[in-house]
């Protein structure tokens, strides 16, 4: 089991089962969405994601059709991300986790968008567009 929560703690959450590896997205919606070079996601079925608390005070907004982004309404932190299309997964984000967290970054995605003052790393794939499969 996981567990982690959002900057101020309203937020409070916990993952069942081990996690998939952290994808790192470098499109320009996740850059400003993070305020940061990139995003650090990690894939979830919605069943193995449980809310221990905070469920009033979650947010979201849709900077895209058929994608929800949910965040903490009081604190801002990003949560994550869903598509209505496929309502079974989410994608968490990665530094809500408490340690320790065996996961490790599996790979960038949407490279054609980088920050071009952030290069990504250059010891993990790379995918100029959508995330492999």
């Amino acid at each position: 089991m996981h567990t982690g929560s959002c900057l101020c703690g309203a937020v409070r959450f916990e993952v069942a089962g081990e996690l998939a590896g952290i994808q790192l997205c470098c499109c320009g919606q996740c850059r400003k969405a993070q305020g940061s070079a990139f995003g650090a996601n990690i894939p979830v079925a919605s069943a193995d994601f449980r809310l221990l608390s905070g469920e009033g005070e979650l947010r979201e907004y849709r900077a895209s059709p058929g994608k929800r982004r949910v965040f903490c309404g009081r604190c801002g932190s990003p949560v994550f991300s869903q598509r209505d299309e496929t309502p079974e997964a989410i994608r968490l984000r990665a530094g809500l986790l408490d340690s320790p967290v065996d996961a490790r970054p599996a790979f960038w995605f949407h490279t054609d968008s980088q920050a071009d003052w952030w290069p990504p790393a250059p010891d993990l794939p790379r995918h100029p567009r959508e995330a492999p499969g």
